[in-house]
C-alpha cells in the first residue's frame, strides 16, 4: 500500500527533503515580492471596476467621484503599509496579526482575528481564481461554459504546486507576477506619453456607450451612501498587505528587514498602478454598469443580455495599445494568469497561520507538522477543500463571492493595530533610551493612525456590504471562532486528564494479576508462535479462547488440540448468532467485572503480507477486535505476526534496491555506503543515534 501511493506521491510533488534543508527554502526579496504580494498587486485588475461599477448606479455622472474615492484607497494603503511595517520588526516569529492581538488585547481578541484571516484567505483563493476564470473565459468559451470545473481544476493544480514546496512554487510565479507589473506600468507610461505629449485621443471599446442610471439625482444621504460603498469595494486592493506579516519566517536573513522591504515595495507598486488604470480609464471614457445588457446603452438601445463586459484594465490597454496588438495581447494573458496566481498569498499565509494556531492547540495538530517538501501540507490541502467547496456553491461567480471580501482583512487590520499601540505603551513605560523612545512614539502614532483609518473603514464596509452578502463572511468567522474555542477546550480536557500526577496513583499500581488470552480460529503457524509467545510472558493464567461459529470445525478444533497435548486450556464461547467479536468482548469485560484490580492481555495472530490487495483478504477480524477493545479499560491487546512468503518476497525487494548502484558508481564505491559516509557528522561516527 505504500509503494502504490509513494509513487504518485512522489511524481506529483517530488523527492521528500530532509529537515535540515529548510533554510535552502527560505526566499530572496525577489522571490518574496511575487509570493506574498501577489494578490495585493493583482487586486488592481479589479478594484477600479467595483469601484466603476457602483458608482455607474447613479449614472456616468458620478465618475466623476472616482478620483477622490482611489486618493481615499491609496491613504488608506499608505497608512496599512506603513503600520504592518511596524509588525514585522515588533513580531517577526509569523504569527503576524494574530499574535499582536492575542500577547496585547487577550486570547479571545487573537481568536477573532485568526478567524477573520482564515475566512479571508479562503475568500482569495475563490476570488482570485473565479475573477481569472471569468477574465479567460471572454476569450476562451469552453472555459464560461464550464467555469465552476475549470475553477475547481486551477484550485487542485495550484494546490499541487504548493505542495511542491514555497521556494519552487514561487519561483514558478515570479515570471507571470512581473510580467503583469511590468506590463501595467507600460501601460501606464506609453497611454500618459500619448495623452500628454502627443495630444492623441484614446477611446475605450465603450466609450461611446451610455449608461441608463437605476437611481436618478442622488444627492444627500443617498449619495454618500453610493460613495461609502463604491469606497469600500475599492479597499479590495488592501487584501493581501497581512499575509507579509504571517510569512516572515519564510523570508531568509535578516528577515524582519527583508519583509519590511517587501511591504514597502508592495504597497509602492499597488497604489502607483491603481491610480494610473483610474486616470487611463476615466481618460479613456471606460462605462461599466453592474446589469451591463440592460444599463449600458448603444445608440440609445441597449446592448442586451448576450453583450460581455471586458474588465477595466482589458478596455484601458485595448484603448492605449489598441486591440490586437502584442502588447495587449501581453497584458490579457498576464492579467488572467497573475488573478489565478493571486491565489499563491492565500495558500503561504493560510497554512503558516493553521501551524501556529496549531501549535497553540486551536486547530488540529496535523496542521503544525512540515509535510515531504518542508511545507505546511494539510495546511495547504484543507485551505484548497475549503476553497472549492465555496467556489461550487457560489457557481464561480466573482460579483457575488466579492461581496463577501475584505470584512475579514479590516477585523484583522484593527485589531492588529489596536494591539500593536498597547504594545508600545507597554514598552515605553520601561524605556529610558531616548532615541528608542522617540522612534517608538513615532511607531505608535502610525499605528494609532492606522487603527482609527481601518476601523472606520471597517464600519464602512459593513454598513454598505451587509446585505450584499459581508453577513456570509461574518458566520464564517463565528464558525471558526466557535470551532477553534472547542478544539482547545477539547486539548485542554484532554491535557487535564492525562497529566501525570506528583504522587503515586492508580495508573502506577502493579495490577494484582495479568489473565492472558489467546484468541485462536484453527490450528496453524501463527497460532502456535502466538501461544509460544504468550508462554514467555509468565502471566498468572493463561487460556485459548476460540468462538464456536461452525460447530464442525470447533470439533475439529478440539479434537487437534487434544492430539497434539497442548498445555494451555482451550475454551470455546458460544455464539448463536455467528458473531466473533462480540462474545470475546463481552467475555473479557466479564473478567473485568470480576476483578476489577486485574489486568487483561489479549493476544492476537495475524498474518503480515506483502502486496496491497493481500490486506483486503486477511486480518478484518483483529482489525474489528482490536477497534472494539480500545475503548473497553484495562484491556491490553498484543499483535504476534506471522510473516507469509509474499511479505518476504517484499523485503528481499527492498533489501535488493538498497544494494543497487548506479551505472558509474562502482568507481565511486556502493550507494550506502558512499551516502553514510557523506551524511556522518564531523569528528563523529553517528552513534548518537542510538540513544533514547
Amino acid at each position: 500500500m505504500s509503494k502504490l501511493t509513494d509513487v504518485p506521491k512522489r511524481i506529483l510533488i517530488g523527492r521528500a527533503l530532509r529537515s535540515d534543508r529548510l533554510g535552502e527554502t527560505l526566499l530572496p526579496k525577489r522571490i518574496a515580492l511575487p509570493v506574498f504580494a501577489s494578490d495585493a498587486l493583482s487586486s488592481v485588475a479589479y478594484a477600479p471596476g467595483e469601484v466603476l461599477l457602483v458608482l455607474s448606479v447613479a449614472g456616468m455622472s458620478a465618475y466623476h467621484f472616482s478620483p477622490w474615492i482611489a486618493l481615499a484607497v491609496v491613504v488608506v494603503m499608505f497608512t496599512v503599509v506603513a503600520s504592518y511595517r511596524q509588525n514585522v520588526h515588533a513580531y517577526p516569529s509569523g504569527g503576524g496579526d494574530y499574535e499582536v492581538a492575542t500577547t496585547n488585547l487577550g486570547p479571545r481578541a487573537g481568536l477573532t482575528v485568526a478567524s477573520a484571516l482564515l475566512v479571508d484567505y479562503v475568500l482569495t483563493v475563490a476570488v482570485s481564481i473565479t475573477s481569472g476564470i471569468e477574465n479567460l473565459g471572454s476569450a476562451i468559451p469552453f472555459v464560461v461554459e464550464h467555469k465552476v470545473l475549470c475553477a475547481v481544476g486551477v484550485i487542485l493544480l495550484l494546490t499541487l504546486m504548493n505542495l511542491r514546496g514555497v521556494k519552487e512554487s514561487g519561483s514558478l510565479f515570479a515570471i507571470p507576477t512581473y510580467v503583469f507589473v511590468v506590463g501595467v506600468f507600460i501601460m501606464i507610461a506609453w497611454g500618459a506619453f500619448r495623452a500628454l505629449a502627443l495630444g492623441d485621443t484614446m477611446r475605450a471599446p465603450t466609450a461611446g456607450f451610455h449608461i441608463r442610471a437605476e437611481h436618478q439625482g442622488l444627492a444627500g444621504f443617498a449619495l454618500v451612501f453610493l460613495l461609502l460603498r463604491a469606497f469600500s469595494s475599492g479597499c479590495a486592493a488592501l487584501t493581501g498587505v497581512e499575509a507579509v506579516s504571517n510569512g516572515v519566517p519564510a523570508f531568509r536573513r535578516p528577515k524582519s528587514k527583508n519583509a519590511a522591504t517587501t511591504l514597502a515595495m508592495m504597497g509602492a507598486l499597488a497604489i502607483t498602478m491603481l491610480v494610473g488604470i483610474i486616470a487611463l480609464a476615466l481618460a479613456t471614457k471606460v462605462r461599466m454598469a453592474e446589469n451591463p445588457g440592460h444599463n449600458l446603452l448603444r445608440g440609445g438601445a441597449p446592448v442586451g443580455a448576450d453583450y460581455v463586459q471586458d474588465p477595466v484594465i482589458t478596455q484601458v490597454a485595448g484603448a492605449v495599445f489598441g486591440n490586437g496588438s502584442f502588447l495587449f495581447v501581453v497584458l490579457a494573458a498576464a492579467t488572467a494568469l497573475v488573478l489565478f496566481l493571486a491565489a499563491n498569498t492565500a495558500y503561504n499565509g493560510f497554512p503558516v497561520l493553521g501551524s501556529i494556531l496549531a501549535q497553540d492547540r486551536y486547530l488540529p495538530r496535523q496542521l503544525h507538522t512540515r509535510g515531504d517538501r518542508l511545507a505546511f501540507s494539510n495546511g495547504i490541502v484543507l485551505l484548497a477543500g475549503a476553497a472549492a467547496l465555496l467556489v461550487v456553491v457560489y457557481g464561480a461567480d466573482s460579483t457575488r463571492l466579492i461581496q463577501l471580501y475584505i470584512v475579514g482583512v479590516f477585523v484583522s487590520f484593527t485589531l492588529s493595530q489596536t494591539g500593536m499601540v498597547r504594545h508600545w505603551n507597554r514598552h515605553l513605560r520601561t524605556e529610558r533610551v531616548a532615541d528608542n523612545r522617540r522612534h517608538m512614539i513615532r511607531s505608535r502614532a502610525i499605528n494609532a493612525f492606522g487603527a482609527c483609518l481601518t476601523g472606520l473603514v471597517l464600519v464602512v464596509v459593513l454598513v454598505t456590504k451587509f446585505t450584499h452578502g459581508a453577513w456570509v463572511a461574518l458566520l464564517g468567522m463565528c464558525i471558526f471562532f466557535a470551532t477553534m474555542t472547542a478544539i482547545r477546550g477539547h486539548y485542554d480536557r484532554v491535557s487535564e486528564e492525562i497529566a501525570a500526577p506528583d504522587a503515586p496513583g492508580e495508573d502506577t499500581q502493579r495490577p494484582s494479576r495479568v489473565h492472558s488470552i489467546v484468541l485462536v480460529s484453527k490450528i496453524h503457524r501463527p497460532t502456535l508462535r502466538a501461544l509460544a509467545y504468550a508462554r514467555l510472558m509468565r502471566s498468572d493464567s493463561l487460556e485459548a479462547l476460540s468462538v464456536n461459529v461452525d460447530p464442525a470445525e470447533t470439533k475439529a478444533l478440539k479434537a487437534e488440540w487434544d492430539r497434539r497435548g497442548i498445555d494451555v486450556p482451550l475454551k470455546v464461547l458460544d455464539s448463536p448468532y455467528r458473531e466473533i467479536t462480540r462474545p470475546i468482548i463481552d467475555y473479557v469485560k466479564n473478567l473485568r467485572r470480576e476483578s476489577p484490580r486485574d489486568a487483561v492481555s489479549v493476544i492476537i495472530p495475524e498474518y503480515v503480507v506483502g502486496h496491497w490487495y493481500e490486506h483486503l483478504l486477511h486480518n478484518q477480524s483483529a482489525l474489528r477486535l482490536k477497534g472494539r477493545l480500545l475503548f473497553t479499560p484495562g484491556i491490553m491487546v498484543t499483535s504476534v505476526p506471522y510473516q507469509l512468503e509474499s511479505s518476504e518476497v517484499a523485503r528481499k525487494r527492498a533489501r535488493r534496491r538498497q544494494n543497487w548502484s548506479a551505472p558509474g558508481a562502482v568507481r565511486r564505491g556502493p550507494v550506502e555506503k558512499r551516502s553514510a559516509t557523506e551524511k556522518r557528522p564531523p569528528g563523529g561516527s553517528g552513534g548518537s543515534r542510538g540513544k533514547g
